[in-house]
């Protein structure tokens, strides 16, 4: 009962917890800068090309300019457009850090604008470099931010792993108290230590769970990589409708990732 009772403490912060406590150092950034429909940084990002990834997405994800590119403002658009594609009906963009950028444990945030509309899946997120040779969801998967297009007011931030995947990931969602994520930047964080990783919007906390808490292996105690994306359709959002507007664009002012001071 006392363990059931802390669990539900954690999730819904209802013990007090406040903001971070710890002290970070910067050791990575990407600020995008650049002149407009040039590539992101090939030495920091690299591209899943493809479709599909296991949770019925509809979108062809592909490494072309009109799909991921700076914009000459010091932003990183990602583009989701209605067109014919390789045999699907979207096309869009998956960046990855994998082989180019690992960390293990930080404080990794980015400030995005997030798109809008149904089906429209953007997300933030991280998976653990052994994916290739151990599977998902035994490699581990942070959610720092992962939205809904028809719901503008809510991010998700969540926790996969081997016991506590999918619909039985760790989650909790967080509401805007004004506005919408389409309407301006946000700043989305996760701190992520040997002892708890917690979820910041704009830097106020919101999640955090322990590795006593997981309902199984606790597996975020390797490298992990960085994933920038915009699905079209999936199991989490649906497919678009005829509200649905085209193109979508997520626009990613930085990236920064920190290590803790100690």
């Amino acid at each position: 009962m006392l363990r059931t009772l802390l669990f539900a403490c954690l999730v819904t912060l209802g013990c007090g917890a406040g903001p971070s406590d710890l002290e970070w150092r910067l050791v990575w950034e990407d600020e995008f800068e650049g002149p407009a429909d040039q590539l992101p940084d090939a030495s920091n990002w690299g591209f899943d090309i493809g479709t599909d990834w296991g949770n019925a997405q509809l979108e062809f994800d592909t490494d072309r300019a009109s799909n991921a590119s700076l914009d000459g403002d010091g932003h990183l658009r990602i583009v989701a457009r209605r067109e014919a594609f390789q045999g699907r009906e979207y096309t869009s963009a998956r960046m990855t850090t994998e082989g180019k950028r690992t960390f293990r444990e930080g404080k990794f945030e980015a400030r995005i604008k997030l798109p809008t509309g149904q089906g429209i899946w953007p997300a933030f997120w991280m998976l653990g470099t052994d994916l290739p040779t151990v599977g998902w969801p035994q490699s581990g998967e942070i959610d720092i931010m992962e939205y809904r297009g028809q719901e503008p007011s809510i991010v998700h931030g969540s926790l996969h792993g081997p016991g506590y995947s999918g619909g039985n990931a760790l989650t909790r969602r967080y509401t805007l108290p004004a506005g919408r994520f389409d309407d301006g930047f946000h700043v989305f964080t996760v701190e992520w230590t040997a002892n708890e990783i917690r979820w910041y919007v704009d830097g106020e906390l919101y999640h955090e769970i322990k590795p006593e808490f997981a309902t199984g292996q606790w597996v975020f105690n390797k490298p992990f990589y960085l994933i920038l994306n915009v699905a079209v359709g999936g199991g989490f959002v649906g497919a678009p409708n005829a509200s649905t507007t085209f193109p979508q664009t997520m626009l990613v002012d930085w990236v920064r990732v920190y290590e803790q001071v100690r």
